[in-house]
């Protein structure tokens, strides 16, 4: 027989792939881990909210009674024109403190961001006078806690019982404010867009050397 006896040899195993492609998700020693800030905003929203409710608490506590039994009375026009001008109030404080939020750019320039941050603050206060004001009126959820204290003189319950129409005077007050303003603005806005100036360039005067008086340039045929 003329067949071989040397037996077949096999294969080399294939070399173990050198790079590794990077898959979505998992980290590499050279790319840094993003912090989370996730957790510590969550965690500073609650202090920081009851921090800003702390003063309409107060306010209730101690001028809410005083505020419509003496003062919104003797207001020029009564209680009604009080609540009116509060309510012209609330769009007025609302831009005062949204405004320069709305310039900041924290990429752009951070310490000029933080300018405008403080420049909000003012805004911010003044808010809590209409927002003290409508707190005061506003009777708790359920009736059984309609006691004593809600219907004594100047109580949230005593409010409107003698001004019942006291939240529809505030809220058209309010909305009468808002569209005014918006209007100012918008006005404001397209006089300013209009009286822009222009980037093209000025056309050439005439030249006393040239015979048609233009420029230089040739007239249209």
């Amino acid at each position: 027989m003329s067949g071989s006896s040397a037996k077949p040899k096999r294969r080399k195993a294939a070399g173990a792939a050198l790079r590794y492609e990077h898959r979505p998700g998992r980290t590499t020693a050279e790319q840094p881990k993003k912090r989370d800030w996730g957790c510590a905003v969550g965690c500073a929203a609650i202090p920081g909210g009851f921090l800003l409710l702390t003063p309409l608490y107060f306010f209730d506590m101690y001028w809410g009674h005083d505020l419509w039994s003496d003062f919104a009375p003797s207001w020029p026009g009564g209680a009604y024109a009080f609540a009116a001008t509060v309510g012209a109030l609330v769009p007025l404080v609302l831009l005062a403190w949204a405004w320069p939020l709305t310039r900041m750019n924290w990429k752009k320039s951070k310490p000029r961001s933080l300018a405008w941050a403080v420049a909000s603050l003012p805004g911010l206060a003044a808010g809590y006078l209409p927002a003290g004001v409508i707190m005061a009126t506003v009777r708790p959820k359920r009736r059984r806690d309609w006691d004593h204290d809600c219907y004594s003189e100047g109580g949230s319950c005593w409010v409107h019982v003698h001004y019942p129409w006291l939240w529809a005077v505030g809220l058209f007050a309010t909305l009468a404010a808002a569209a005014l303003l918006i209007t100012v603005l918008v006005k404001y806005s397209g006089r300013s867009s209009a009286t822009a100036p222009s980037t093209s360039e000025p056309e050439d005067a005439p030249s006393p050397h040239s015979p048609t008086g233009t420029g230089g340039r040739r007239p249209p045929a």
